[in-house]
């Protein structure tokens, strides 16, 4: 009788084992892993990283600081639009979002905040 129960547990948590493996290996915990912007801050900083309706908060985050928020928030969600990021922070990290940033005005200058 010991040794049926014995064996039984050992069968249990073998399944589990391999359950766990199994989950470990699947798509969507892969998928969550490639994801890594997330975990490290760099979730929309980063092109193409955003969808559309996540540009409005990005933006007042990034106009928060300035005195001329109405011009700053179009044009911050103008090219969010078109971009699908925002660099972090409220000035400059440009770097992270090559098309916000390499995005110009006739003149030559910034067209994004």
């Amino acid at each position: 009788m010991a040794k049926t129960l014995s064996i039984v547990m050992l069968c249990f948590c073998l399944m589990l084992v391999l359950l766990g493996e199994i989950q470990a290996s699947s798509p969507a915990s892969q998928k969550q892993g490639q994801g890594s912007n997330h975990a490290n801050g760099m979730y929309g900083a980063t092109q193409g990283s955003l969808r559309p309706q996540e540009c409005n908060p990005r933006c007042t985050a990034r106009c928060s600081a300035t005195a001329f928020k109405k011009p700053c928030m179009f044009f911050c969600q103008k090219c969010c639009a078109k971009c699908l990021c925002v660099p972090p922070g409220t000035y400059g990290n440009k770097q992270y979002c090559p098309c916000y940033n390499n995005w110009k005005t006739k003149r030559g200058g910034p067209k994004c905040p």
